[in-house]
């Protein structure tokens, strides 16, 4: 069964139990996915689809944020809810502490000494960790080790 196919199914049962918030957060990942269809001209693959529920995880999560700032907790938790269904979808997250072992395993193996060789410890790090670890965090840690 593919991801959009889970999707799908995970949509009706939603419908069924009349949950409108696993609904509306559904709908809209496969309106997303089909958008991004349309665009490409083609079906995208599950990786495809996990960068996409990726992309749509980072969206609440700033949205949340946001929502706090602006003391608006009713619809900060609605991000925070769609963001846990969202989340659901994606891999198992690694912990930091394994994403900081690797990243000195990494260093080890490229002989990175400093910042110019950022991109090389990157390069290795970002499809490894794809949709198991946010972009950011392998940033902000690789930053850390290098300097």
């Amino acid at each position: 069964m593919t991801l959009k196919e889970k999707l799908l199914a995970h949509m009706k049962e939603a419908l069924r139990s009349k949950d409108s918030i696993r609904l509306n957060t559904i709908r809209s990942l496969i309106s997303a996915t089909k958008n991004q269809e349309i665009d490409l001209r083609r079906e995208l693959q599950d990786e495809e689809v996990l960068s996409l529920i990726t992309r749509e995880v980072k969206k609440r999560k700033e949205a949340s944020s946001l929502y706090k700032q602006g003391g608006r907790t009713d619809l900060m938790e609605k991000e925070d809810q769609e963001q846990l269904i969202l989340q659901a979808y994606l891999p198992e997250q690694v912990s930091e502490e394994v994403l900081r072992k690797r990243i000195q395993e990494v260093i080890e193996e490229t002989g990175a000494d400093g910042m110019q060789d950022f991109g090389k410890i990157m390069k290795v790090l970002v499809p490894e960790f794809k949709g198991k670890a946010d972009n950011a965090l392998i940033k902000d840690l690789a930053g850390e080790f290098l300097n």
